[in-house]
């Protein structure tokens, strides 16, 4: 006799469709005659649950927190006079690197080998889904207003076969880097431009300052030119006078000495001698003339005549007849040399004496003398690094389980009913009426 054929048969549970009633009792007396069918398949469903929860990858996740720079670790970048960072401002720009693209896959081509336990065929795509899934920026709640400071965190969900940390780690630094480096580039682009307005600045004005230079020394040689001129012309004009009362004096020497010779005065005589005549030479007589007119020229006599006019005939120059001349010599001499034009011409540095220039170049030493290393610059406060997790957070293996048994327990029961239905019809014909239909169900022993 066949198992099948030992089983009793199913007892028929009776089922109102007026008034929509269940044999209860009849009904848990057939599921506790099937229990070993329940069991078997809530087994089957929890050891199907405990497959997957035990071979499945594990997830792990980790997270970092940034925090605002104090002010002085900012000091170097802010004293150098020409840029400024403060604390929050600088914690938001490294935020916006930590979800910047750009920054993450930088960081994946430099490090493309801790990112190969990623299952996938291509590197990159794998790249690319793990980026769009595996990264969340953290953020203060800006409502709740309980952040005593700000503060930004990025979380990474990574399978095991990756070390997530090590990854998140290291984007962390580079968007730190990458902050570091546009801030370098900034301040540099910042200095260099400052420098190059501050030399045209200075271009300008040493171009002023030369033609200033060169102004100045038009208008000195100038004035030079016309004073030189203007003695030049009174030279010649005090010379002409000369010459020409020199040859007056000569003309008039000679009527004088015609006139002396006529009357035979030889030597210098007076009026009154003239007219005594003879009468000169008898006693020892002296006289004393006093005269109030000047003597005509003629009684100085031929030979006090005769040598002026000779030696007026020998100058070959009037120039020490008139103490002007030597002045004008005097004056011309030093317009030859003009010292104030030399003094200038013969500047070797012009800078030093441009006083527009000294703030200037005040301000080009202390931009040339401006630190420019950032490499010690610390844009942010790494309130809590990323560390590896001591165990996944998925899969829970426990709710795994517990989620398994409760299916497989309700889908024992929903086999055994459906069974019993099925049995019960199989069986030997019952009457059903319009008013009550019976189910039977079987019992498995």
């Amino acid at each position: 006799m066949s198992h099948a054929e030992s089983l009793p048969p199913p007892r028929p549970i009776p089922v109102s469709f007026n008034t929509h009633e269940i044999d209860l009792s009849e009904l848990f007396s057939t599921l506790w005659r099937q229990k070993y069918l329940i069991a078997g398949i809530t087994l089957a469903a929890a050891a199907m649950a405990a497959v997957y929860a035990y071979t499945a990858t594990p997830q792990y996740q980790t997270k970092t927190l940034l925090r605002p720079p104090s002010i002085k670790d900012l000091d170097a970048l802010n004293q150098t006079g020409v840029y400024t960072l403060n604390p929050e401002e600088s914690l938001k720009r490294v935020g916006a690197a930590l979800n910047s693209y750009e920054v993450r896959k930088s960081y994946f081509d430099k490090h493309q080998e801790q990112f190969s336990g990623i299952d996938s065929g291509d590197l990159t795509q794998a790249f690319e889904r793990f980026n769009s899934e595996a990264f969340k920026v953290i953020q203060p709640n800006t409502k709740g207003g309980d952040n005593l400071t700000p503060y930004v965190g990025l979380e990474i969900t990574y399978p095991g076969t990756v070390e997530g940390h090590l990854i998140l780690n290291g984007i962390v630094q580079e968007a730190i880097n990458s902050e570091r480096n546009q801030i370098q580039g900034d301040l540099n682009s910042v200095i260099d431009n400052s420098l190059d307005t501050l030399e045209r600045k200075m271009g300008v004005a040493r171009a002023s300052y030369e033609a200033d230079k060169d102004s100045t020394i038009a208008k000195i040689s100038e004035n030079d030119a016309l004073k030189r001129a203007q003695l030049q012309d009174e030279l010649r004009a005090l010379r002409t006078e000369l010459r020409d009362r020199r040859e007056s004096r000569i003309t008039q020497l000679n009527e004088s000495m015609q006139i002396a010779r006529e009357l035979g005065i030889v030597k210098p005589n007076t009026p009154t001698a003239m007219g005594q005549g003879d009468g000169v030479g008898q006693g020892n007589v002296f006289r004393t003339e006093v005269f109030n007119e000047q003597f005509p020229l003629h009684f100085m006599g031929t030979e006090a005549l005769g040598a002026e006019r000779n030696a007026l005939l020998a100058r070959k120059s009037d120039d020490h007849a008139s103490p002007r001349i030597s002045e004008i010599k005097k004056e011309l001499q030093l317009l030859d040399q003009n010292r104030q034009i030399e003094q200038l011409k013969s500047r070797k540095n012009d800078d030093l004496f441009l006083t527009t220039l000294v703030d200037m170049r005040a301000e080009k030493s202390r931009l040339e003398h401006i630190n420019r290393d950032l490499s010690e610059l610390a844009l942010v406060k790494v309130d809590q690094q990323a560390i590896k997790p001591n165990k996944p957070i998925k899969p829970n293996k426990l709710l795994i389980l517990t989620l398994g048994i409760f299916v497989g327990v309700m889908l024992g029961i929903i086999v055994a009913l459906l069974r019993g239905m099925v049995l019960s019809r199989s069986a030997s014909p019952y009457e059903v009426s319009t008013e009550k239909v019976f189910i039977g169900q079987s019992t498995l022993q």
